[in-house]
């Protein structure tokens, strides 16, 4: 071993020996540290605990945050599905639905407001016949009369000859007024005896007979009396209405006594 290896060997030596002294007397500062500095260690531990705490509750708020996006991806997704529903049934919407419909009973004037009706049943049926979405039923008796549109498609795919000069809108405007008319029905039958007139007690007991055959029974109604217009009229228009609604299984006809009667379908 040289002179240079021998120097620096000695060295590392005085170094680790100067470093075991000065550990040597922190230990002995440590060992007669004086007891008033224990308050300030009992803080510094209790500071600590409060933040170790303090970073496990983010932790847990960072993984309840972390588990609720799936759900909000998902609730995202179905409210964008709705939004292009909605859309597509808005465009499609007849512009004659926005319009008031007066419809008459045996004179009596019930004045049914299409705007109205259609915010409680715009989800109850779609446009199309693969996108159906239902709006939550009310009580047993109170649903809304099904308004099952007809799509653009559908009239499409009809033979000329039954399409004739039928349109979308006209078709459409059938539809939600044969809705009012069952609609007004099922409230005349559901109405408390001592609010009707002699001449609306009779026409609720014939309806209520006939909502209780085996053909109607559960299942919105009209009568074929109970078709005047503004709409819908039974002139050749109207005929080939009925026809092309029969035809497209949005209604189906009965006869009952001396009434022919149309109850309204859902879709399946």
């Amino acid at each position: 071993m040289d002179m240079r290896e021998a120097s620096s060997s000695l060295d590392t030596l005085v170094s680790s020996f100067n470093a075991r002294i000065m550990e040597l007397q922190e230990l002995v500062l440590a060992r007669n540290m004086p007891s008033t500095s224990m308050p300030d260690l009992t803080a510094m531990d209790s500071t600590l605990t409060a933040m170790e705490s303090q970073i496990q509750a983010i932790k847990n708020r960072l993984q309840e945050e972390r588990s609720a996006i799936p759900k909000a991806k998902k609730l995202i997704q179905l409210s964008l599905h709705q939004q292009k529903k909605l859309h597509h049934m808005l465009a499609n919407m007849p512009s004659g639905m926005r319009e008031n419909v007066e419809l008459s009973d045996f004179g009596v004037n019930a004045s049914f407001n299409l705007n109205l009706i259609n915010q409680n049943t715009l989800t109850e049926a779609s446009i199309s016949k693969d996108e159906t979405v239902f709006v939550p039923k009310e009580k047993k008796g109170r649903r809304h009369a099904p308004r099952w549109y007809v799509t653009a498609l559908e009239l499409d795919s009809l033979s000329t000859y039954m399409r004739g000069r039928l349109t979308l809108d006209k078709i459409n405007i059938a539809v939600n007024e044969m809705a009012a008319h069952a609609d007004a029905n099922s409230q005349l039958i559901a109405r408390d005896r001592k609010k009707l007139s002699d001449t609306e007690w009779d026409r609720a007991l014939e309806l209520r007979d006939i909502a209780m055959s085996p053909e109607v029974k559960g299942k919105h109604f009209l009568l074929e009396a109970d078709i005047k217009g503004p709409g819908l009229k039974l002139d050749n228009t109207g005929k080939a209405t009925l026809t092309v609604l029969r035809h497209l299984g949005r209604i189906q006809e009965f006869r009952i006594g001396f009434h022919r009667i149309m109850t309204l379908l859902e879709p399946q």
